[in-house]
């Protein structure tokens, strides 16, 4: 059984897909890990780190490898480097890239999503759309923190109080817990809304105000899976309506709201943006999914009548070093389930729930059925 864990090839994703600490564990089950070289080093991991804990160091390791580990979908040009049959577990990113899907299905890959991961108790440890938007979460107070010009915390001093930064969180996902959490930390004064009704509770229990409004739409706004649904155009109005008005008072403000395989859904307007005072600060962590902020852009700072939007990418790659151990043990604690123990060699069960949930394609064709060829009618 052997395991690589390959070098991003994207220039802008600094993390990587194992650990030292993740090879002794891979090591232990009987695996024998190799590691392409400068795999790590972005996120602070020399080689000299990998070869102390036991894998071997190469340029090309993936190609005799059973199991290939990622952080991103491998590129067209990468496939040649991996041998028919290998498994390659990543966050793939399959909506609206069936083309890319094709492409692993024609190379003899078995390709694993690790984002479409059920949300069950089981899976918790292996849920890696959790473990990076929780870091994501985090780092978008720091980043809007950085952008605004004066204190969060209120302070009081010889020469006059400093009030405390508002703060508008939208959007109460995990992301959404950890930014208000951190702002809280630093001393901000933090409001936040969701359309999912069991978020309430939980803001509050952070110390924060909930913003919704509350009708019997919005009782009922939480698919079986956890995740917010798409509301109606009349909720959306009412809703916009009482966050527009409660935008124009607020500092920072920091959106999360994401739909899986869907666009992410506009929160803010221009107008509201327009409404904002000089200096206040927007960070919009659905920018790569076409943004909650109108006007926000990828992968830079832009301003807009003296209102910042922040639109970073790849925001957890921010935390590169972070992300990575988080990541890893994600990846590690998913690929015990499919090494069988005894025999030290993988041993996929194709009818486990989590193996059918997230195997994207097998035998040479996308078998997922979210993601299966459109038939002519």
């Amino acid at each position: 059984m052997r395991i690589a864990i390959a070098r991003e090839t994207d220039a802008q994703e600094p993390r990587v897909a194992g650990t030292p600490e993740t090879v002794k564990k891979f090591k232990a089950l009987g695996a024998d890990i190799a590691v392409v070289r400068g795999a790590g080093v972005k996120s602070g991991i020399l080689d000299a780190d990998y070869e102390a804990a036991g894998a071997t160091i190469g340029d090309g390791v993936t190609k005799d490898a059973d199991l290939v580990l990622k952080v991103r979908r491998p590129e067209a040009s990468e496939l040649a480097q991996y041998k028919k049959g290998a498994l390659v577990v990543a966050i793939m990113d399959p909506y609206g890239n069936e083309a890319a899907l094709k492409q692993m299905a024609d190379a003899g890959l078995v390709a694993v999503a690790m984002e479409l991961m059920p949300r069950i108790t089981r899976a918790q440890s292996m849920d890696v759309l959790s473990s990076q938007a929780n870091l994501a979460g985090y780092r978008a107070v720091i980043d809007g923190a950085a952008e605004y010009g004066r204190a969060l915390p209120m302070m009081m001093t010889a020469a006059g109080t400093v009030p405390a930064a508002k703060v508008f969180v939208m959007g109460v996902g995990v992301a959404g817990l950890q930014a208000i959490a951190t702002a809280r930390r630093l001393g901000a004064v933090v409001t936040a809304t969701d359309v999912r009704p069991a978020t309430k509770e939980q803001v509050e229990s952070l110390g924060a105000k909930f913003l919704a409004v509350e009708d019997e739409e919005f009782k009922n706004a939480q698919t079986a899976g956890g995740y917010a649904k798409e509301m109606s155009k009349e909720y959306q109005a009412k809703q916009a309506a009482l966050t527009a008005e409660h935008i124009k008072k607020q500092d920072i403000v920091i959106t999360t709201a994401l739909i899986p395989g869907r666009p992410a859904p506009r929160l803010v307007s221009k107008e509201m943006v327009a409404s904002m005072r000089p200096g206040s600060v927007l960070v919009d962590l659905a920018v790569e999914r076409g943004g909650n902020v109108e006007g926000a852009e990828l992968g830079r700072v832009v301003e807009v009548g003296g209102v910042k939007i922040v639109g970073h990418a790849n925001v957890p790659g921010r935390l590169a070093a972070s992300a990575s151990a988080l990541y890893a043990k994600n990846l590690l604690t998913f690929v015990e389930t499919l090494i069988d123990k005894k025999e030290k060699k993988l041993a996929v069960n194709w009818d486990d729930e989590l193996v059918k949930a997230t195997v994207l394609t097998r035998d040479g064709a996308i078998v997922h059925p979210a993601f299966q060829p459109k038939t002519a009618a």
